[in-house]
């Protein structure tokens, strides 16, 4: 017998291995060409190089395969002919969401099979393989459910928004955003409109208080979807965790500790941090939330008190604008609504750097310039739509 293996019990063990081994090369090429083929047809440049960089690890994990199977004397298969399910999955019609999602799927069930057999081969090699391929696709199951968030609409407004928000108060982040949205589209309409009717008070005010109306509900319902949007995907994440743990507790368990090794805790302690926690299968459940999405219950917000920021929040940014027009009205009134607007793009933009690393002024400054510039191109823009309508 093969001193690699002298820790397989009798030769059935051996042949059982090596044909398990063959599967494992089989599927890593098959996860070669899955990810080729998304590479390919993948439009966005980020997206295709994350799906050749996910191909490359698939295919040196096809080779640690492939070397193992050697050492056991096992035969290589001159080249990898099958077309497995998760070939298919990649030439799916449905969009790159759901395709996505169904890969993301099979990786975790790859995870779990490499976990099994972990627990039933005694075999030192073959376990330090399946060791390092666990923690690659483990990876690559966080990796595809952070493009699945960025594919979905509501998820990605809700991973988003959450970003934004980190480390300072939802409302402070709320705030900031709706104010920096009404304010942007406003001025833009209210500068366009200004050039194509000479700074009549009447019609700016009409378009800029529908479109104030209009903005503060639009962005009152997306603050609205993606809050309730983020609270859906934590109690998805939740019952699928309560699922796998009450249906396959170990590989929960072996699950929880590849995510602390993951952050760099030693394997041992990583196991041991994991048997804790399982003593308590709510705090384990909270526990795997967290460590996967980066998200606890009590950092969720309210879907009706973002709805409620964000439009009040909207309306005050996109009101500021208008303000001049009630007074006076022609060139007077487009002069003070450009002062007044780029005053508050400054202050906008410097109160953005309470949720972001960037200076104060230099968050301001930066608004300003880009509220400068939309305000020139909408004015030339309306006054040039004016000559046309005349």
């Amino acid at each position: 017998m093969n001193a690699a293996v002298t820790k397989t019990d009798s030769i059935g063990d051996r042949a059982h291995l090596i044909e398990t081994v063959r599967r494992n090369w089989a599927l890593e090429m098959d996860g070669v060409e899955m990810y080729r083929a998304l590479a390919e047809r993948e439009r966005m440049p980020e997206r295709r190089a994350i799906f050749k960089k996910l191909s490359e690890i698939e295919h040196r994990h096809a080779e640690q395969w492939a070397g193992r199977m050697r050492n056991l004397g096992g035969e290589i298969p001159t080249r990898h002919s099958g077309k497995a399910h998760a070939t298919r999955i990649a030439r799916t019609a449905g969009g790159m969401q759901a395709i996505i999602q169904a890969i993301e799927e099979e990786e975790r069930r790859d995870v779990s099979s490499y976990l099994h057999q972990m627990r039933e081969f005694r075999d030192d090699e073959t376990a330090a393989i399946l060791r390092s391929v666990i923690l690659d696709e483990f990876s690559h199951a966080l990796v595809l459910k952070r493009l699945y968030a960025e594919s979905s609409p509501r998820r990605a407004m809700a991973y988003l928004r959450r970003r934004e928000r980190q480390g300072t108060g939802s409302w402070i982040g709320d705030a900031v955003y709706g104010v920096n949205d009404g304010l942007g589209s406003i001025f833009g309409i209210v500068s366009g409109v200004s050039g194509a009717t000479l700074g009549n008070s009447r019609v700016v005010l009409l378009a800029g208080l529908a479109g104030m109306v209009a903005s503060a509900l639009s962005m009152g319902s997306g603050a609205y979807l993606a809050a309730k949007s983020e609270r859906e995907i934590y109690e998805a994440e939740l019952q699928r965790e309560r699922e796998a743990l009450k249906a396959h507790p170990e590989e929960a368990k072996e699950e929880l500790a590849i995510l602390y090794q993951l952050k760099g805790v030693p394997e041992e302690d990583a196991t041991k941090m994991a048997d804790f926690l399982a003593a308590d299968s709510e705090q384990f459940l909270r526990t795997m939330a967290a460590d996967k999405m980066n998200l606890t219950e009590d950092a969720l917000s309210n879907p009706i008190s973002s709805a409620v920021s964000g439009s009040l929040s909207t309306a005050i940014g996109a009101f500021i604008p208008i303000v001049p027009f009630f007074f006076v009205s022609g060139y007077p009134a487009v002069v003070s609504a450009a002062i007044v607007s780029l005053a508050a793009h400054f202050a906008v933009g410097a109160a953005k750097s309470l949720v972001t690393v960037r200076s104060w002024w230099s968050s301001g400054t930066e608004m300003t310039l880009v509220g400068a510039v939309e305000g020139v191109v909408t004015y030339l823009i309306g006054i040039g739509l004016g000559h046309v309508g005349g």
